[in-house]
């Protein structure tokens, strides 16, 4: 299966010569663990079959956190803890977009703008369901910042998969929506977080560096029932801890021409787009965060400063057990932290167990 890794292989010095005074440290830094992820440079262990006697390598992984081969076991860790974290109760996901003319500026203060992107999404929507009209309490929202499109154009947007409904101020009372169709309106939603993000840029003096017409311009913001956030919560998770695009979507490598499927958001028709390498990378590299700068952030009741409330929150959902006849969801068990990992089955005889023979030291890594 072609790999993120081989396109990096192919294209990536031609890359770094020709934006060598312009790439960021995050992006060689991403470069330089994808291409030596799980292979010789980074060490590793050699195994032996009991059975057949083949040996086994495996190497270890660069734990780069947008690397397409790494972090499935982190990933499964990171949604068991959210699943267990889920409330009794109905869920909404809403997007908020940022426009085409702030764009050049999130490329170019990523952390900052990330960071109040996301803040000023929450902010404005938790202020507007404490308006009696709507809610009339405070809501639990886990925000994830996504970056690019399928096809992976630079498209910052947050998601906030909510709670529909909130905790009263006082504690004593769960509160539902007001209305069945809808959380709050999407219409004055997008202007409240519109004036969040332009008092947010002023504060970090940025606001010249915008164009003053995107004020007076309409803001996108959408919502949608997101029925249990189960299914929701299994898609925000897949791309926690990688970046856009998974290994199995590319497709062919030739004449320096990298192809890749994405299915269309809109027709759920199956796509395909075929760049340069470095076209590629370019695209890819994009969506790279700078350290530091983090994805996932929760707020309102699901907030680390608001366990007391969360808790209250849980006891005044609590439902009596499911009777026989309903069907509830199976969480695996997660292995322990410490404990001796599950023996490994030799793929030749898919019999024998492997065991370990002795440490790959890792080898010196190219200069990046």
């Amino acid at each position: 299966m072609l790999e993120v890794a081989d396109i990096i292989r192919l294209h990536g010095a031609a890359y770094l010569a020709r934006f060598a005074d312009r790439i960021l440290p995050s992006h060689r830094r991403a470069l330089r663990d994808l291409d030596a992820c799980r292979t010789p440079s980074l060490g590793g262990h050699v195994h032996q079959c009991d059975h057949c006697g083949r040996q086994v390598y495996a190497f270890h992984s660069c734990r780069n956190r947008h690397c397409p081969k790494c972090h499935r076991d982190q990933t499964e860790r990171w949604l068991t803890a959210q699943r267990t974290r889920l409330l009794p109760c109905a869920y909404y996901l809403l997007t908020f977009t940022l426009p085409d003319q702030l764009r050049p500026l999130a490329r170019s203060h990523q952390k900052t703008v990330y960071g109040l992107l996301m803040k000023s999404a929450a902010t404005a929507l938790l202020t507007l369901a404490r308006d009696v009209r709507y809610v009339g309490g405070r809501l639990g929202c886990l925000a994830v910042l996504h970056t690019w499109t399928r096809d992976l154009r630079y498209h910052p947007h947050v998601h906030l998969l909510v709670t529909a409904g909130g905790l009263s101020a006082t504690g004593t009372a769960w509160i539902a929506p007001k209305s069945g169709s809808y959380l709050v309106p999407v219409h004055a939603l997008s202007q409240i977080f519109r004036a969040k993000i332009c008092a947010a840029l002023t504060h970090a003096h940025l606001l010249d560096q915008v164009p003053p017409t995107i004020w007076s311009t309409p803001w996108v913001v959408h919502c949608q029932h997101a029925g249990r956030g189960q299914k929701v919560l299994d898609y925000l998770g897949r791309y926690i801890f990688r970046v856009a695009i998974a290994n199995s979507a590319l497709e062919r490598i030739e004449d320096g021409q990298v192809t890749f499927r994405y299915r269309d958001n809109r027709t759920q028709h199956p796509r395909r787009v075929t760049l340069s390498g470095g076209e590629f990378l370019h695209r890819f590299l994009q969506h790279v965060l700078p350290r530091g700068c983090m994805k996932v952030r929760y707020y309102g009741i699901w907030s680390p400063t608001c366990r007391r409330q969360l808790d209250q929150a849980r006891a005044l959902l609590t439902v009596p057990p499911s009777t026989p006849t309903e069907s509830a969801p199976i969480t695996p068990t997660p292995r322990p932290a410490g404990s001796d990992p599950a023996p490994m089955r030799c793929p030749q005889c898919r019999t024998g167990t492997l065991i370990r023979l002795g440490v790959i030291a890792p080898q010196r890594m190219r200069a990046p």
